[in-house]
């Protein structure tokens, strides 16, 4: 039976490497470091969980982050959870997007690898 897969999209970084978390919750895990591949990766691998980064661009006119054209393909595709990872300082901003958009998840920075565990393990069992 094949593992499903969790795409982890990591644009800027500075935490830690999450893979074996993931990798422990059962999961196939697929990196990429630049949205638009991710967003190629999404529509050729559909994976069941998608973990990005909200970074607030206030250089964009008409959106908040690249999350928004992301989430414009993953709402396309049953069944994948989104969780976000953001900084705090960008907190009202994220606000914006949560009026547009619905994620399964939203962890601040520090990332709390116990409550991220139990939500990506909690997609496996469901």
């Amino acid at each position: 039976m094949q593992k499903p897969r969790l795409l982890s999209i990591v644009e800027i970084g500075g935490y830690p490497d999450f893979r074996p978390l993931y990798e422990k919750a059962g999961f196939e895990v697929l990196l990429e470091t630049r949205m638009r591949k991710a967003m190629a990766t999404i529509k050729r691998q559909q994976p069941r969980i998608i973990v990005a980064e909200f970074n607030f661009q206030s250089d964009f006119r008409d959106r908040t982050s690249s999350l928004e054209s992301m989430m414009s393909v993953v709402e396309r595709i049953p069944d994948t959870h989104v969780v976000v990872f953001y900084e705090k300082e960008y907190h009202h901003q994220l606000q914006r997007l949560l009026a547009t958009r619905s994620f399964y998840r939203t962890f601040a920075f520090p990332i709390p690898e116990d409550q991220l565990f139990a939500a990506v393990n909690a997609v496996t069992e469901g």
